[in-house]
């Protein structure tokens, strides 16, 4: 299997407390979930699907504080390997952390802490595969592709230990224009 695709399929830009968010499906299943400022996609339709409203609401939830876990139908497409790492993010529940190394025990390969960051970093689902919930073994915040003050966000949102609120005030600022008619 191709290692991550480049998104293409039914999109839509949704606004969050955390920046614009591009969501992408396929038609069964939500393929991609990632902060728009880390890429303009340019193979995708831009329309509302039920799809991509249900994936939404649910995000919104999700910042609101009231949704925990997401049931909407995913297909990230990678290596079997990171399938396996992705499948293990999975299981780490909301409020949680756990290190590479706990993730690289999980799935049977101890040694392989560098292998499972990689993976985590390829993660094409952000938020509803959990990758921002893997930290150092030290405890310490390590990189994350939306960026270590939306990481540590998402992570005291989900600790309850700040109340849902936008990120970036300006966010409104960081959409860009959908030309017409796409």
């Amino acid at each position: 299997m191709k290692a991550n695709p480049p998104p293409c399929g039914p999109a839509l830009l949704h606004q969050t407390p955390a920046g614009p968010i591009v969501i992408v499906e396929n038609g069964a299943a939500v393929t991609h979930v990632f902060f728009r400022r880390l890429m303009q996609p340019e193979h995708v339709e831009w329309k509302e699907t039920p799809l991509l409203r249900r994936t939404a609401r649910q995000l919104d939830e999700y910042f609101q504080g009231t949704r925990r876990t997401f049931d909407v139908p995913l297909s990230p497409q990678g290596t079997e390997f990171e399938q396996t790492v992705w499948r293990a993010l999975q299981t780490i529940p909301h409020g949680e952390t756990r290190s590479y190394g706990d993730i690289a025990r999980q799935i049977g390969r101890p040694s392989a802490c560098r292998a499972v960051g990689h993976a985590n970093n390829q993660n094409p689902i952000g938020i509803i595969i959990p990758c921002h919930r893997v930290i150092g073994a030290s405890g310490k915040l390590t990189g994350y592709a939306g960026g270590l003050t939306i990481k540590q966000y998402l992570l005291e949102l989900e600790q309850g230990a700040v109340a849902p609120f936008m990120l970036f005030p300006d966010a409104e600022r960081m959409l860009w224009d959908i030309p017409a008619g796409s």
